[in-house]
């Protein structure tokens, strides 16, 4: 067992937690996992930085049991499960697999540590101010899986979430990798070869065609989108690189850039929700889209993170009629 440890920050208090420390899962033949330990400099909200990588809440690839985060990726050295286990001041987390070593060397950046709030400045509205002082140790976390972000964004485009997570689930079970080491439960890693799936299975799965041609198409660019978004410089030019996909908008580009690289200034424009989420949060009223971003200005730079504090803040609006009843295309 190869065993790796990261120093604290020269800075960052160190103090005893009384609690018993709970062992992370062992396996059968120890020899086959890694470990590493990540104190992060300052607070950070861990579970809230990992749980927004969950695709609905029967996400193959993404559980949380026990007081531990698992997750199952395809890396780009190989198939990973990661076992993640956090506490007041340190992560400890273990893999499996052949990508093991990329997983443990990518875990500070999945749980925020990259995230810079430097220069954010809460107090443009009380009721952002009042969520920051609430949750002051809120991270945006990044999964640097380009790809997978955005396949699972494609899934959801102009459907529910009920509808979206359930074919994400049957697709990554049916057509997914096992995920190894002593998961809870079956877990299973995105495939590596999208284009590869048949059309039946998409169809199957209750994936409308658009969406389903979307993944295909862009995963035989894999490689050539994944190269240019991560040497990008910034959002805007990553903007560019993939909504130059055929079916990829500004809303699936602002989605995979949040889960990919952390945007902390992204803002997924055209969704069904988010700009009355916002506009009532922030004015009592709704607002479309063009207004959200003008209600967001002050905050440029992290429109993101004052997204996610609303959203944390609870101020949603009253629902005045049945939920939107998903359309069953296989059926047709």
């Amino acid at each position: 067992m190869t065993t790796r440890t990261r120093m604290p920050h020269p800075g960052a208090p160190v103090r005893h937690d009384p609690r018993p420390v709970m062992p992370l899962p062992q396996e059968a033949r120890p020899e086959a996992r890694r470990e590493t330990e990540y104190r992060p400099p300052s607070p950070i909200d861990v579970p809230r930085a990992l749980a927004a990588h969950q695709r609905g809440a029967h996400d193959p690839s993404h559980l949380q049991r026990d007081g531990v985060v698992w997750r199952a990726m395809r890396t780009p050295l190989g198939i990973a499960t990661l076992a993640v286990r956090p506490d007041r001041v340190r992560v400890r987390a273990a893999a499996w697999g052949p990508g093991a070593e990329w997983a443990l060397d990518q875990l500070p950046r999945l749980c925020g540590g990259a995230d810079d709030p430097r220069g954010f400045d809460a107090h443009h509205h009380p009721r952002v101010a009042d969520a920051h002082h609430r949750h002051p140790a809120l991270r945006i976390g990044r999964t640097d899986l380009v790809f997978d972000a955005l396949a699972s964004a494609i899934f959801e485009q102009k459907v529910t979430g009920l509808q979206a997570f359930g074919a994400w689930r049957m697709i990554l079970t049916w057509c997914g990798e096992r995920a190894p080491g002593p998961t809870p439960r079956p877990m299973f890693a995105p495939p590596a070869e999208w284009h590869l799936i048949p059309s039946w299975t998409w169809h199957r799965a209750g994936l409308e065609p658009p969406q389903s041609r979307t993944v295909v198409e862009a995963s035989r660019r894999r490689a050539s989108v994944e190269r240019a978004s991560t040497a990008a410089s910034d959002g805007e030019e990553r903007e560019r690189v993939l909504t130059s996909l055929r079916g990829v908008g500004p809303w699936t580009s602002a989605e995979t850039r949040i889960r990919a690289f952390g945007d902390p200034d992204a803002v997924s424009v055209g969704d069904y929700h988010l700009a009355h989420q916002v506009g009532y949060a922030l004015t009592g009223a709704r607002v479309d889209d063009e207004g959200m971003l003008e209600l967001l200005e002050p905050w440029r730079g992290h429109r993101q993170r004052v997204i996610r504090l609303l959203m944390l803040g609870g101020a949603f609006e009253p629902r005045r009629g049945p939920r939107l009843a998903p359309e069953d295309h296989r059926s047709r």
